[in-house]
Parts: C-alpha cells; structure tokens; sequence
C-alpha cells in the first residue's frame, strides 16, 4: 500500500511538471532532499528523480507560467563555479570516480538554477520551505523521539543510500532545517499549530543531539549565539536558553558526555586527528595542483603523496577543505563567495522587509535563512557536505526573497502618484510625498 500510494503521487508530479514545472521543481527538492523512494520495497531503484527532472526541464520552454531568467550575483557565481568544475574534471587524479560524482553535481546545480527560474511568488517559497522542512523533519522527529525513549544511547543514522546516511550529516541536515520550522512557525496564528512546531523543533533538536555528532553541537551552539544577539531582550533570551539546553543535555548518556569532551582535547582524540590529517592533505595538493585532485580524491594512494601522516586515511569531514582539495584554491573561492553573498542577500531581507504588514514575513525568512547559514558554516567545519542541495535551496529562498522584494517596491513606485514641489513648500505638504526640485 505504501509503494503504491508513493508510486501514485510520483506520476502525478511528473504528469504536472510538462504544464506547470514549478510543481516538478518542488517534487525534485522532495526526491532529492528526501529520497522517499528509498522507504519503499520495490521503488528504491527506479528513476523517477530523472524522470521528474527531464518532466521539468521540457514543462521550462513550453508552459506558459512566469519564467524568470535575470541574472544576479549568486546564480552568476553559481555557474562560475560549476563552470570551475568542468575545468577541473580533466585533470582529475582520479578520473572515472571523478567524473560519476561530477554528473551527480552537475545536475544538483543545474536544477538549482532552474528553480531560481521557475520559482517567483511567496507562494512557491513558501511551499519549497514546507517541502523542505518535512523531508528532513520526517526523520528528525522520528529521530528525537527515538533519542528520548532510549535517552541517547544509540547515535540517530539517516536514510541509506542517501548524502545524509552517516549520523554527522544527518545531523548537519536537521541543524539547517530547525530555523525555517522557526520560521513557518512565525507565520502560524493557531495556537495548536504553533505549540506542534515547538515539540517537532525540540524533537529535532535531540535528533541532532542524538546524532553524537560533536559538529552538530557546535552548530547549534553558533544559531543558539546568532539568535540570542539578535533578539530583543538578552538577558531573557540568555536565560531561556540556558534552561531550554540544560532540560536536552540532561538526558543524554555519560557516554554522549564522555565523546563531547573530545572537542576539547582532540589531540587525544583518534578521529580529530584523522580529521587534521585529511585537511593537511587537501592544503598540500591544493598547493600542488592548481586545479585540485578532482572530486573522490579521499583515497589511500592520494594520501600516501600528499597526507602527513599517509597511513591514517579519512574522508574531508569539512565542506572547506573538501573543496580545496577537490577544485584547488579558486574553487574554495568561489564556493566561499557564494555563500557569503547569501548571507548578505537574507540579511538585506531582513532589514528592508522588517516593520511593514505586507513584507514582514520576508524579514522574518531573511533572519532565518542567516540562522541556517551560521549553522552550515560552523557544522560543515566538521562534516562532507559541500555538493548536496539543501544549502543551495537556502540561496534559493535568498535569491527568489529578493527579486519578490524588488518587484513589490518598483510596484509601490509605480503606483504611488509623486508631486513635485519647490523646496520652500515641502513643509506645508508633509502628508504627501514630496521630491523637492533640483
């Protein structure tokens, strides 16, 4: 029943994505992001992600819906970067592994873009955070649920066969996702709607914990900061805070306690150093190479060229130095200035769309979307997940965010009728809008 129910929703997205792809941009993000196909018996190893994706791409030239196809600065950087990436490719050190994970990006990328196409209105942003908040919250409150009945003994996995099947990215995924639930939660007025987001972001917070993931708890400690200096009143804020991580922690094992405690003497700690190891690796060919080792390139007879230590093998655990080592220098560059132009994007949302009835909920996304990105950069410190889609789904609430703000004021201009006046009569007309003549 469950695979045929899925089978049933699967074909109805991709029927809807030739007329309006907006909908097969949104059941994408669902395949991708969650990989409900996964869940199921016999559906695990069919294609429907690329089936809704080609659906997609024909519905982008023949439906009639609005396109929007303006540059700007992160979509530019975007393409610079995959752009980057097909340069890099031939001299991968390892070409046939290479190149598989650099279709997998490849079509993550351009997917991106084409959301940044289709997506325009508060509505469609609106339902890509519904889409994204249920495909990780799914296994977060499962996972919170599951860290409290058994009090943290055994580490919350994510889905198999997926980008967040370890328990560090499952944890980083669930980090990412806990701001936009606070930010559904604002635009809630029931009071039972607000108290269930509440428990599924609490949930969600153990799953994270339960994780034992020493990255996870770092990021949440740096959204814990950002939203506490945000906030109106500190003091409260801190103490709320406080008491709400003393009510978690106090449930998790002495185990759970024993595996923190490494984050402060990594040096006695064996995956720490692994970890140092790897960076160190990823830095000296990144020096070496001008153009990477290419991607997959967190092997053995890698490691014995470039490692300090070439015994002591591990994957990046770090979307920075997972870059570096991948695309070299300017790769890390541009993938570093992507982000940082997200962040500035959600914070001029913030600021600009604040106060007003009609946009404040743009202000309300803005300051999440920077939660979420202080989340990312600091757990992504420790963990592999510079390629997957959620952080790029993030620049796409930051990016469709501010063109729909841009769009409402160049609006309100047009509309708004404006009376020119000499300076001298500016203050007997101050209840009208007023340009002075020049």
């Amino acid at each position: 029943m469950r695979d045929l129910s899925l089978l049933v929703i699967l074909v109805w997205i991709i029927i809807q994505a030739f007329r309006r792809p907006w909908i097969g941009i949104l059941g994408w993000t669902w395949m991708s992001i969650m990989n409900p196909h996964q869940l199921s018996w016999a559906l695990k190893t069919m294609p429907f992600a690329a089936a809704i994706g080609g659906a997609t791409l024909i519905g982008l030239f023949i439906t009639k819906d609005r396109r929007d196809y303006s540059l700007n600065r992160e979509n530019v950087t975007l393409m610079l970067f995959m752009m980057w990436m097909c340069i890099t490719l031939p001299f991968s050190m390892l070409f046939d592994e290479s190149f598989e994970l650099w279709k997998r990006v490849m079509k993550i990328d351009l997917m991106i873009l084409v959301t940044m196409v289709l997506l325009h209105s508060k509505r469609h942003m609106m339902l890509l955070t519904w889409v994204l908040v249920i495909s990780i919250g799914f296994f977060g409150v499962k996972g919170g649920a599951f860290t409290v009945l058994t009090g943290g003994s055994y580490k919350v996995w994510g889905p198999e066969n997926t980008y967040i099947e370890g328990n560090n990215e499952i944890a980083l995924a669930i980090v990412i996702v806990i701001p936009l639930m606070r930010f559904l939660q604002m635009q809630m007025k029931a009071k039972w709607a607000k108290t269930t987001m509440t428990i599924c972001m609490v949930l969600m917070a153990m799953a994270a914990l339960g994780s034992h993931s020493r990255g996870a708890l770092l990021a949440i400690a740096a959204m814990a900061l950002v939203l506490w200096w945000r906030g109106k009143n500190k003091m409260a804020g801190a103490i709320g805070m406080v008491v709400v991580a003393v009510a978690l922690l106090s449930l998790m094992p002495a185990e759970w306690w024993e595996r923190m405690n490494t984050i402060k003497t990594y040096q006695q700690d064996e995956s720490a150093m692994g970890r140092i190891n790897a960076w160190g690796m990823a830095w000296n060919l990144a020096k070496s190479n001008f153009f990477g080792g290419g991607f997959m390139i967190w092997t053995g007879p890698v490691f014995a060229i470039y490692a300090p230590d070439p015994n002591d093998v591990h994957a990046a655990h770090s979307i920075y130095f997972m870059v570096l080592g991948e695309l070299g220098f300017i790769g890390l560059f541009l993938f570093l200035t992507l982000f940082t132009m997200v962040w500035f994007t959600a914070g001029n949302l913030r600021v600009k769309a604040r106060g007003k009835p009609e946009t404040q909920w743009l202000s309300d996304l803005g300051g999440m979307l920077q939660v979420s990105l202080a989340g990312y950069a600091v757990g992504g410190a420790f963990l592999s997940l510079s390629y997957w889609d959620l952080p790029y789904n993030v620049l796409v609430l930051a990016v469709v965010g501010q063109r729909w703000l841009q769009r409402k004021e160049w609006l309100r201009e047009k509309e708004e009728p404006v009376i020119y006046w000499p300076e001298f009569l500016k203050k007997r007309f101050q209840k009208k809008k007023i340009v002075p003549l020049s």
